[in-house]
Protein backbone atom coordinates (compact mmCIF):
# COMPACT_ATOMS: atom_id res chain seq x y z
CA UNK A 1 0.00 0.00 0.00
CA UNK A 2 1.18 3.28 -0.68
CA UNK A 3 0.38 6.71 0.95
CA UNK A 4 -3.08 7.28 1.80
CA UNK A 5 -4.74 9.67 -1.33
CA UNK A 6 -8.74 10.89 -1.24
CA UNK A 7 -9.53 7.95 -1.53
CA UNK A 8 -7.80 5.96 0.88
CA UNK A 9 -4.62 4.47 0.77
CA UNK A 10 -3.19 4.33 -2.57
CA UNK A 11 -3.71 0.77 -4.52
CA UNK A 12 -0.39 -0.95 -5.56
CA UNK A 13 0.49 -2.33 -8.33
CA UNK A 14 -0.71 -6.13 -7.87
CA UNK A 15 -4.27 -4.48 -5.83
CA UNK A 16 -4.73 -2.74 -8.76
CA UNK A 17 -4.94 -5.49 -11.30
CA UNK A 18 -6.51 -7.77 -8.86
CA UNK A 19 -9.10 -5.09 -8.66
CA UNK A 20 -9.03 -4.74 -12.47
CA UNK A 21 -9.59 -8.82 -13.16
CA UNK A 22 -12.48 -8.56 -10.66
CA UNK A 23 -14.16 -5.75 -12.14
CA UNK A 24 -13.90 -7.20 -15.49
CA UNK A 25 -15.39 -10.68 -14.47
CA UNK A 26 -18.48 -8.73 -13.06
CA UNK A 27 -18.56 -6.70 -16.31
CA UNK A 28 -18.84 -10.04 -18.28
CA UNK A 29 -21.26 -11.32 -15.82
CA UNK A 30 -23.43 -8.18 -15.60
CA UNK A 31 -23.15 -7.96 -19.40
CA UNK A 32 -24.82 -11.67 -20.08
CA UNK A 33 -27.47 -11.05 -17.47
CA UNK A 34 -28.79 -7.79 -19.29
CA UNK A 35 -28.19 -9.29 -22.59
CA UNK A 36 -30.77 -12.65 -21.21
CA UNK A 37 -32.98 -10.08 -20.27
CA UNK A 38 -33.18 -7.85 -23.19
CA UNK A 39 -33.83 -11.49 -24.64
CA UNK A 40 -36.40 -12.71 -22.42
CA UNK A 41 -39.42 -13.69 -24.39
CA UNK A 42 -41.52 -12.39 -21.25
CA UNK A 43 -39.82 -8.66 -21.53
CA UNK A 44 -40.81 -9.01 -25.42
CA UNK A 45 -44.33 -9.85 -25.10
CA UNK A 46 -44.67 -7.04 -22.28
CA UNK A 47 -43.22 -4.15 -25.04
CA UNK A 48 -45.77 -5.50 -27.50
CA UNK A 49 -49.08 -6.21 -24.92
CA UNK A 50 -51.74 -3.76 -24.25
CA UNK A 51 -51.37 -3.68 -20.35
CA UNK A 52 -54.07 -2.78 -17.74
CA UNK A 53 -54.21 -2.81 -13.95
CA UNK A 54 -51.25 -3.70 -11.69
CA UNK A 55 -49.28 -5.32 -14.62
CA UNK A 56 -49.11 -1.50 -16.35
CA UNK A 57 -47.62 0.13 -13.64
CA UNK A 58 -45.31 -2.42 -12.66
CA UNK A 59 -43.80 -2.71 -16.43
CA UNK A 60 -43.70 1.07 -16.55
CA UNK A 61 -41.80 1.24 -13.46
CA UNK A 62 -39.86 -1.50 -15.10
CA UNK A 63 -38.54 -0.20 -18.43
CA UNK A 64 -37.44 2.83 -16.96
CA UNK A 65 -35.39 0.43 -13.89
CA UNK A 66 -34.18 -1.27 -17.76
CA UNK A 67 -33.18 1.68 -19.60
CA UNK A 68 -31.52 3.23 -16.33
CA UNK A 69 -29.67 0.37 -16.29
CA UNK A 70 -28.04 -0.14 -19.78
CA UNK A 71 -26.82 4.26 -18.88
CA UNK A 72 -25.61 2.68 -15.64
CA UNK A 73 -23.60 -0.05 -17.34
CA UNK A 74 -22.12 1.83 -20.05
CA UNK A 75 -20.91 4.17 -17.27
CA UNK A 76 -19.56 1.04 -15.52
CA UNK A 77 -17.61 -0.12 -18.65
CA UNK A 78 -16.76 3.44 -19.55
CA UNK A 79 -14.50 3.95 -16.21
CA UNK A 80 -13.52 0.07 -16.20
CA UNK A 81 -12.24 1.53 -19.76
CA UNK A 82 -10.65 4.48 -18.79
CA UNK A 83 -8.99 2.29 -15.87
CA UNK A 84 -7.41 -0.14 -18.06
CA UNK A 85 -6.25 2.45 -20.33
CA UNK A 86 -3.94 4.24 -17.17
CA UNK A 87 -3.05 1.25 -16.04
CA UNK A 88 -2.16 0.02 -20.12
CA UNK A 89 0.27 3.82 -20.01
CA UNK A 90 3.42 2.03 -18.82
CA UNK A 91 4.36 -1.64 -17.23
CA UNK A 92 5.17 -0.16 -14.20
CA UNK A 93 2.41 2.08 -12.88
CA UNK A 94 3.80 5.08 -11.77
CA UNK A 95 2.76 6.98 -8.56
CA UNK A 96 0.37 9.04 -10.27
CA UNK A 97 -1.02 6.60 -12.27
CA UNK A 98 -1.82 4.70 -9.47
CA UNK A 99 -3.46 7.75 -7.33
CA UNK A 100 -5.54 8.15 -10.39
CA UNK A 101 -6.45 4.23 -10.35
CA UNK A 102 -7.64 4.37 -6.79
CA UNK A 103 -9.46 7.21 -7.35
CA UNK A 104 -10.78 5.65 -10.27
CA UNK A 105 -11.21 2.22 -8.42
CA UNK A 106 -12.29 3.31 -4.68
CA UNK A 107 -13.71 6.95 -5.27
CA UNK A 108 -16.85 8.20 -6.11
CA UNK A 109 -15.61 8.50 -9.78
CA UNK A 110 -18.45 7.58 -11.49
CA UNK A 111 -20.96 10.09 -12.85
CA UNK A 112 -23.93 8.37 -14.16
CA UNK A 113 -26.51 11.17 -15.75
CA UNK A 114 -30.14 10.38 -17.64
CA UNK A 115 -32.90 11.96 -19.33
CA UNK A 116 -36.07 12.90 -17.28
CA UNK A 117 -38.36 10.12 -19.38
CA UNK A 118 -35.59 7.29 -18.14
CA UNK A 119 -35.64 8.37 -14.38
CA UNK A 120 -39.10 9.58 -13.66
CA UNK A 121 -40.41 5.94 -13.31
CA UNK A 122 -37.06 4.29 -12.11
CA UNK A 123 -36.93 3.60 -7.91
CA UNK A 124 -33.75 5.50 -8.70
CA UNK A 125 -33.13 9.45 -8.85
CA UNK A 126 -36.99 10.21 -8.87
CA UNK A 127 -37.83 12.56 -6.41
CA UNK A 128 -34.44 14.19 -5.98
CA UNK A 129 -34.31 16.95 -8.23
CA UNK A 130 -31.53 15.76 -9.70
CA UNK A 131 -30.70 14.10 -13.11
CA UNK A 132 -27.29 12.48 -12.26
CA UNK A 133 -25.98 10.83 -9.94
CA UNK A 134 -22.45 10.09 -8.35
CA UNK A 135 -20.88 6.42 -7.42
CA UNK A 136 -18.15 4.21 -7.10
CA UNK A 137 -17.93 0.88 -9.01
CA UNK A 138 -19.52 -1.33 -5.78
CA UNK A 139 -21.89 1.14 -5.41
CA UNK A 140 -22.91 0.96 -9.29
CA UNK A 141 -22.73 -2.57 -8.67
CA UNK A 142 -25.17 -3.08 -6.16
CA UNK A 143 -27.46 -0.42 -7.56
CA UNK A 144 -27.63 -2.46 -10.97
CA UNK A 145 -28.30 -5.72 -9.22
CA UNK A 146 -31.07 -4.10 -7.63
CA UNK A 147 -32.68 -2.94 -10.59
CA UNK A 148 -31.73 -5.84 -12.67
CA UNK A 149 -33.26 -7.91 -9.66
CA UNK A 150 -36.64 -6.41 -9.36
CA UNK A 151 -36.85 -5.92 -13.33
CA UNK A 152 -36.83 -9.87 -13.88
CA UNK A 153 -38.89 -10.60 -11.21
CA UNK A 154 -41.28 -8.55 -13.08
CA UNK A 155 -40.43 -10.40 -16.46
CA UNK A 156 -40.18 -13.25 -15.12
CA UNK A 157 -43.57 -13.64 -13.07
CA UNK A 158 -45.71 -12.19 -16.24
CA UNK A 159 -44.02 -14.90 -18.32
CA UNK A 160 -44.84 -17.32 -16.10
CA UNK A 161 -48.65 -16.44 -16.20
CA UNK A 162 -48.59 -16.18 -19.51
CA UNK A 163 -47.02 -19.58 -20.30
CA UNK A 164 -49.35 -21.12 -17.42
CA UNK A 165 -53.00 -19.91 -17.95
CA UNK A 166 -53.80 -18.71 -21.60
CA UNK A 167 -52.78 -22.41 -22.69
CA UNK A 168 -55.07 -23.66 -20.63
CA UNK A 169 -58.11 -21.21 -20.61
CA UNK A 170 -57.77 -21.84 -25.00
CA UNK A 171 -58.08 -25.69 -23.79
CA UNK A 172 -60.81 -25.23 -21.44
CA UNK A 173 -62.69 -23.04 -23.94
CA UNK A 174 -62.01 -25.90 -26.61
CA UNK A 175 -64.24 -28.48 -24.00
CA UNK A 176 -66.49 -25.99 -23.75
CA UNK A 177 -67.10 -25.67 -26.89
CA UNK A 178 -67.41 -29.87 -27.22
CA UNK A 179 -70.12 -29.80 -24.51
CA UNK A 180 -71.48 -26.81 -25.56
CA UNK A 181 -72.60 -28.96 -28.98
CA UNK A 182 -73.05 -32.29 -27.06
CA UNK A 183 -75.71 -30.34 -24.44
CA UNK A 184 -77.23 -28.86 -27.85
CA UNK A 185 -77.62 -32.63 -29.44
CA UNK A 186 -79.79 -33.59 -26.22
CA UNK A 187 -82.17 -30.79 -25.85
CA UNK A 188 -79.76 -29.04 -23.07
CA UNK A 189 -80.24 -25.33 -23.95
CA UNK A 190 -80.18 -21.84 -22.27
CA UNK A 191 -83.11 -20.90 -20.66
CA UNK A 192 -84.47 -24.45 -20.96
CA UNK A 193 -81.95 -26.25 -18.30
CA UNK A 194 -80.01 -24.79 -16.08
CA UNK A 195 -76.92 -26.88 -17.51
CA UNK A 196 -77.11 -25.02 -20.53
CA UNK A 197 -77.42 -21.46 -18.35
CA UNK A 198 -74.54 -23.01 -16.62
CA UNK A 199 -72.48 -23.41 -20.10
CA UNK A 200 -73.56 -19.77 -20.88
CA UNK A 201 -71.91 -18.10 -17.91
CA UNK A 202 -68.97 -20.58 -17.84
CA UNK A 203 -68.36 -19.38 -21.77
CA UNK A 204 -68.77 -15.86 -20.69
CA UNK A 205 -66.23 -15.89 -17.53
CA UNK A 206 -63.46 -17.79 -19.68
CA UNK A 207 -63.47 -14.76 -21.93
CA UNK A 208 -63.35 -12.43 -19.66
CA UNK A 209 -60.57 -14.60 -17.84
CA UNK A 210 -58.59 -14.80 -21.04
CA UNK A 211 -58.57 -11.25 -21.90
CA UNK A 212 -58.18 -10.12 -18.26
CA UNK A 213 -54.94 -13.01 -17.76
CA UNK A 214 -53.51 -11.03 -21.31
CA UNK A 215 -53.55 -7.45 -20.55
CA UNK A 216 -52.94 -7.51 -16.42
CA UNK A 217 -50.87 -11.00 -15.75
CA UNK A 218 -49.74 -9.82 -12.88
CA UNK A 219 -53.43 -9.69 -11.03
CA UNK A 220 -53.56 -13.99 -11.63
CA UNK A 221 -49.67 -14.33 -9.20
CA UNK A 222 -49.74 -15.83 -6.02
CA UNK A 223 -46.01 -15.01 -4.55
CA UNK A 224 -44.52 -17.65 -2.17
CA UNK A 225 -44.00 -16.33 0.85
CA UNK A 226 -40.79 -15.25 2.29
CA UNK A 227 -39.28 -15.77 -1.29
CA UNK A 228 -36.95 -13.06 -2.30
CA UNK A 229 -36.18 -15.07 -5.50
CA UNK A 230 -37.30 -13.17 -8.84
CA UNK A 231 -40.66 -15.11 -9.98
CA UNK A 232 -40.99 -16.51 -6.05
CA UNK A 233 -44.37 -17.58 -6.53
CA UNK A 234 -47.19 -19.34 -8.51
CA UNK A 235 -49.76 -18.28 -11.11
CA UNK A 236 -52.70 -17.71 -9.45
CA UNK A 237 -55.21 -20.02 -11.18
CA UNK A 238 -58.34 -20.18 -8.46
CA UNK A 239 -61.14 -18.57 -11.23
CA UNK A 240 -60.12 -20.77 -13.39
CA UNK A 241 -60.04 -23.96 -11.45
CA UNK A 242 -63.42 -23.02 -10.02
CA UNK A 243 -64.75 -23.00 -14.34
CA UNK A 244 -63.11 -25.88 -14.64
CA UNK A 245 -65.16 -27.61 -12.10
CA UNK A 246 -68.56 -26.02 -12.96
CA UNK A 247 -67.99 -27.09 -16.39
CA UNK A 248 -66.74 -30.64 -15.06
CA UNK A 249 -70.08 -30.94 -13.46
CA UNK A 250 -72.23 -30.16 -16.56
CA UNK A 251 -70.72 -32.79 -18.47
CA UNK A 252 -71.43 -35.08 -15.74
CA UNK A 253 -75.17 -33.87 -16.32
CA UNK A 254 -74.80 -34.25 -20.14
CA UNK A 255 -73.33 -37.95 -19.47
CA UNK A 256 -76.43 -38.34 -17.51
CA UNK A 257 -78.55 -36.89 -20.15
CA UNK A 258 -76.87 -39.22 -23.02
CA UNK A 259 -76.91 -42.68 -20.53
CA UNK A 260 -80.66 -41.58 -20.46
CA UNK A 261 -81.09 -41.69 -24.12
CA UNK A 262 -79.05 -44.85 -24.44
CA UNK A 263 -81.26 -46.97 -21.90
CA UNK A 264 -84.06 -44.74 -22.04
CA UNK A 265 -86.72 -47.35 -23.86
CA UNK A 266 -85.55 -50.10 -21.18
CA UNK A 267 -86.20 -48.28 -18.45
CA UNK A 268 -89.56 -47.31 -19.63
CA UNK A 269 -90.38 -50.89 -20.27
CA UNK A 270 -89.48 -51.81 -16.24
CA UNK A 271 -91.52 -49.10 -15.41
CA UNK A 272 -94.55 -50.07 -17.34
CA UNK A 273 -94.11 -53.63 -15.75
CA UNK A 274 -93.59 -52.05 -11.99
CA UNK A 275 -97.05 -50.41 -12.52
CA UNK A 276 -98.55 -53.41 -13.44
CA UNK A 277 -97.69 -55.75 -11.29
CA UNK A 278 -99.07 -52.94 -8.81
CA UNK A 279 -101.96 -52.93 -10.23
CA UNK A 280 -102.37 -56.70 -10.05
CA UNK A 281 -101.76 -56.42 -6.86
CA UNK A 282 -104.40 -53.75 -6.23
CA UNK A 283 -106.53 -56.03 -7.69
CA UNK A 284 -106.02 -58.76 -5.71
CA UNK A 285 -105.97 -57.45 -2.68
CA UNK A 286 -109.85 -55.96 -3.94
CA UNK A 287 -110.94 -59.15 -4.72
CA UNK A 288 -109.67 -60.45 -1.38
CA UNK A 289 -111.76 -58.08 0.24
CA UNK A 290 -114.85 -58.94 -1.25
CA UNK A 291 -113.42 -62.75 -0.28
CA UNK A 292 -113.03 -61.35 3.67
CA UNK A 293 -116.15 -59.57 3.52
CA UNK A 294 -118.15 -62.66 2.15
CA UNK A 295 -116.45 -65.25 4.39
CA UNK A 296 -114.94 -63.57 8.02
CA UNK A 297 -117.66 -61.81 10.32
CA UNK A 298 -116.91 -59.41 12.77
CA UNK A 299 -113.45 -57.95 10.92
CA UNK A 300 -111.94 -54.96 10.17
CA UNK A 301 -111.34 -55.18 6.56
CA UNK A 302 -109.36 -52.06 5.15
CA UNK A 303 -109.96 -50.32 2.22
CA UNK A 304 -108.27 -51.05 -1.19
CA UNK A 305 -107.61 -47.97 -3.31
CA UNK A 306 -107.36 -47.84 -7.16
CA UNK A 307 -104.33 -47.38 -9.24
CA UNK A 308 -102.46 -44.04 -9.18
CA UNK A 309 -103.88 -42.37 -12.10
CA UNK A 310 -101.02 -39.40 -11.44
CA UNK A 311 -97.90 -42.05 -12.24
CA UNK A 312 -99.86 -43.50 -15.56
CA UNK A 313 -100.13 -39.66 -16.71
CA UNK A 314 -96.58 -39.28 -15.82
CA UNK A 315 -95.40 -42.46 -17.67
CA UNK A 316 -97.36 -41.40 -20.46
CA UNK A 317 -95.49 -38.34 -20.38
CA UNK A 318 -92.37 -39.66 -20.12
CA UNK A 319 -92.74 -41.62 -23.32
CA UNK A 320 -94.21 -38.13 -25.55
CA UNK A 321 -90.55 -36.70 -23.98
CA UNK A 322 -88.74 -40.45 -25.42
CA UNK A 323 -90.66 -39.57 -28.61
CA UNK A 324 -89.48 -36.48 -29.17
CA UNK A 325 -85.88 -36.56 -27.87
CA UNK A 326 -86.09 -34.28 -24.88
CA UNK A 327 -83.68 -36.12 -23.06
CA UNK A 328 -83.20 -33.47 -20.37
CA UNK A 329 -86.83 -33.86 -19.58
CA UNK A 330 -87.03 -37.35 -19.43
CA UNK A 331 -84.34 -38.05 -17.44
CA UNK A 332 -85.14 -36.06 -13.98
CA UNK A 333 -88.69 -37.59 -14.60
CA UNK A 334 -87.59 -41.02 -14.92
CA UNK A 335 -85.65 -41.00 -11.76
CA UNK A 336 -89.00 -39.71 -10.20
CA UNK A 337 -91.45 -42.51 -11.23
CA UNK A 338 -89.16 -45.08 -10.57
CA UNK A 339 -88.91 -44.14 -6.92
CA UNK A 340 -92.76 -43.77 -7.24
CA UNK A 341 -93.23 -46.94 -8.70
CA UNK A 342 -91.61 -48.72 -6.58
CA UNK A 343 -93.27 -47.29 -3.39
CA UNK A 344 -96.35 -48.06 -4.91
CA UNK A 345 -96.22 -51.85 -5.64
CA UNK A 346 -94.99 -51.61 -1.95
CA UNK A 347 -98.11 -50.12 -1.12
CA UNK A 348 -99.68 -52.49 -2.98
CA UNK A 349 -97.97 -55.41 -1.49
CA UNK A 350 -98.71 -54.28 1.70
CA UNK A 351 -102.42 -53.13 0.94
CA UNK A 352 -102.79 -56.74 0.08
CA UNK A 353 -101.23 -58.58 3.36
CA UNK A 354 -103.43 -56.63 5.17
CA UNK A 355 -106.55 -57.26 3.55
CA UNK A 356 -106.12 -60.87 3.90
CA UNK A 357 -104.86 -61.07 7.21
CA UNK A 358 -108.23 -62.34 8.49
CA UNK A 359 -108.18 -65.13 5.84
CA UNK A 360 -104.45 -66.24 7.21
CA UNK A 361 -105.90 -66.22 11.38
CA UNK A 362 -108.58 -68.50 9.91
CA UNK A 363 -105.51 -70.59 7.60
CA UNK A 364 -103.30 -70.80 11.15
CA UNK A 365 -106.42 -71.79 13.15
CA UNK A 366 -107.17 -74.64 10.60
CA UNK A 367 -104.21 -75.70 10.78
CA UNK A 368 -103.86 -76.01 14.07
CA UNK A 369 -106.89 -77.97 14.93
CA UNK A 370 -105.93 -80.10 12.12
CA UNK A 371 -103.02 -80.76 13.76
CA UNK A 372 -103.82 -81.17 16.99
CA UNK A 373 -106.49 -83.83 15.30
CA UNK A 374 -103.52 -85.66 13.71
CA UNK A 375 -101.54 -85.79 17.42
CA UNK A 376 -104.92 -87.30 19.08
CA UNK A 377 -105.26 -89.88 16.26
CA UNK A 378 -101.72 -90.98 16.66
CA UNK A 379 -102.11 -91.64 20.30
CA UNK A 380 -105.29 -93.36 19.93
CA UNK A 381 -107.83 -90.83 21.41
CA UNK A 382 -109.25 -90.00 17.90
CA UNK A 383 -112.69 -91.40 18.71
CA UNK A 384 -113.01 -90.21 22.42
CA UNK A 385 -116.53 -88.50 22.71
CA UNK A 386 -115.21 -84.94 24.20
CA UNK A 387 -112.51 -84.66 21.81
CA UNK A 388 -114.82 -85.59 18.82
CA UNK A 389 -117.33 -82.88 20.16
CA UNK A 390 -115.59 -80.09 21.03
CA UNK A 391 -113.43 -80.56 16.73
CA UNK A 392 -116.85 -81.07 15.08
CA UNK A 393 -117.67 -77.14 16.97
CA UNK A 394 -114.25 -76.00 15.95
CA UNK A 395 -114.67 -77.13 12.57
CA UNK A 396 -118.17 -76.09 11.64
CA UNK A 397 -116.83 -72.69 12.77
CA UNK A 398 -114.15 -72.55 11.01
CA UNK A 399 -115.25 -74.05 7.88
CA UNK A 400 -119.07 -71.74 7.75
CA UNK A 401 -119.22 -68.32 6.31
CA UNK A 402 -119.71 -65.97 7.60
CA UNK A 403 -116.28 -66.77 10.29
CA UNK A 404 -116.07 -65.30 13.11
CA UNK A 405 -112.59 -65.43 14.18
CA UNK A 406 -112.97 -64.50 17.68
CA UNK A 407 -115.57 -67.40 18.77
CA UNK A 408 -113.62 -69.93 16.28
CA UNK A 409 -110.17 -68.93 18.19
CA UNK A 410 -112.19 -70.03 21.27
CA UNK A 411 -113.57 -73.45 20.27
CA UNK A 412 -110.00 -74.33 19.12
CA UNK A 413 -108.11 -73.37 22.08
CA UNK A 414 -111.40 -75.59 24.30
CA UNK A 415 -110.54 -78.80 21.88
CA UNK A 416 -106.25 -77.74 22.37
CA UNK A 417 -107.41 -77.92 26.23
CA UNK A 418 -109.20 -81.74 26.13
CA UNK A 419 -107.01 -82.83 24.28
CA UNK A 420 -104.19 -82.03 26.90
CA UNK A 421 -106.27 -83.17 29.23
CA UNK A 422 -106.35 -86.51 28.16
CA UNK A 423 -102.39 -86.98 26.77
CA UNK A 424 -101.98 -86.31 30.33
CA UNK A 425 -99.60 -89.58 31.61
CA UNK A 426 -101.41 -92.40 33.99
CA UNK A 427 -98.41 -92.03 36.66
CA UNK A 428 -95.38 -90.07 36.58
CA UNK A 429 -92.61 -91.11 34.99
CA UNK A 430 -95.12 -93.65 32.46
CA UNK A 431 -94.86 -93.11 29.00
CA UNK A 432 -98.45 -94.44 29.05
CA UNK A 433 -101.27 -92.53 28.58
CA UNK A 434 -103.73 -91.84 31.13
CA UNK A 435 -107.79 -91.82 30.55
CA UNK A 436 -108.84 -89.03 32.36
CA UNK A 437 -113.02 -88.88 30.50
CA UNK A 438 -114.80 -89.55 33.79
CA UNK A 439 -113.53 -86.86 35.56
CA UNK A 440 -114.25 -84.30 31.90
Amino acid sequence: MGVAGPSGPVLDRDEVDRALARLGAEHEAIETSLLALQDHAGRRLLEGAELTGTTKERWGTAEASITLLWSYFDAYADALRSAREIRSRRRWSSRDDLVELTELLRGESVTVAGSASATAAAPTMAGTGRLSERFTLAELVERMNELYATSLDMVVTADAVWSALPARIVLLAAELQRTRRLAHSVGVRPGEHPSGDDLERITRTLTSLREQVVSDPLAFWAPAQGSSAPGGGRPDTTRYDREARALEEVRREIDAVLTVRQDAEARLVRLRDVLSRADRTLAEARSARGEVLAKIAASEVPAVSGPPTALQEQLAMASEYRRHAQWHRLSPLLESLEEKAEDELLRARESLTAVTAPLAVRAELRGRLDAYKAKVARLGFAEDPLLVERYDAARRMLWSAPCDLRVAEQAVLRYQQAAAEVLVPRVPGDGGPQDRRGES
